[in-house]
């Protein structure tokens, strides 16, 4: 049990889960895990700060180019903001992606250090989103992130517009529940013999399936293979 989950009955959405995955894999296949040098929790954290509605490859390139350029993630926070914002060109919204990337460096620098994250390993997977939730431009999604899609390896969902768009048309979360709320709510149903690599390549495969049929405005119903584990698409059917 994580701190997380609570002590009542199984959860019936832990198996509905169980089976999305199975029929998400057989339909995507496995998906591999990111490189190393992309798993550093300060990587990451610089990934997702940058990467709003911005494809992940074009956010890693990006991301890569940054401490190409600057060497270290102190020298990017030290960068003229003018500078950074034509580094970022590539993102859908490049001025605010300096900003936020700007600030957020430079708070971690100042309660830190450094762009030092390592302090996260000793801490409960709660308390560590907690404490970079404060840091500036990082909501849950990133938290998430930086401890799940990272070295940390932690069991977090990271929730993105395509995941939570799933789950609640699958019924799996209140309908208008924000990033915050739906993280809450589905944590517990999260099946418990996952680890965080399972965690990880849900999301990545949720993510898939919001960009192929469950769009946001479209839904292919009658080619999804959630069709039959979903409330919107029984409805459909």
């Amino acid at each position: 049990m994580t701190e997380f989950e609570l002590p009542f009955e199984p959860d019936p959405r832990s198996e509905t889960l169980r089976r999305l995955q199975a029929l998400l894999v057989q339909r995507f296949g496995h998906i591999e895990r990111a490189a190393a040098s992309w798993r550093r929790p300060e990587w990451v954290l610089v990934q997702g700060v940058i990467g709003a509605r911005t494809k992940s490859e074009i956010s890693n390139a990006a991301t890569d180019r940054l401490l190409k350029r600057w060497g270290s993630w102190e020298a990017v926070a030290d960068a003229p903001l003018e500078e950074l914002q034509a580094e970022l060109a590539t993102q859908t919204y490049p001025a605010i992606a300096a900003e936020r990337l700007k600030a957020s460096l430079s708070a971690l620098i100042d309660l830190r250090g450094a762009v030092d994250l390592a302090h996260l390993a000793d801490m409960e997977t709660g308390p560590a989103m907690e404490w970079l939730e404060r840091l500036p431009g990082i909501g849950r999604k990133i938290a998430a992130g930086v401890m799940n899609a990272s070295t940390l390896d932690r069991r977090a969902v990271v929730l993105d517009g395509h995941h939570t768009r799933i789950l609640q048309r699958m019924g799996l979360v209140p309908a208008k529940a924000s990033t915050a709320r739906a993280f809450d709510a589905i944590m517990p149903a999260m099946p418990e013999e996952w680890s965080g690599a399972d965690y990880d390549e849900h999301h990545l495969l949720m993510k898939k399936l919001g960009q192929t049929w469950c769009r946001p405005s479209a839904h292919h119903c009658a080619a999804c293979p959630a069709q039959a584990l979903c409330e919107t698409g029984a409805k459909r059917a």
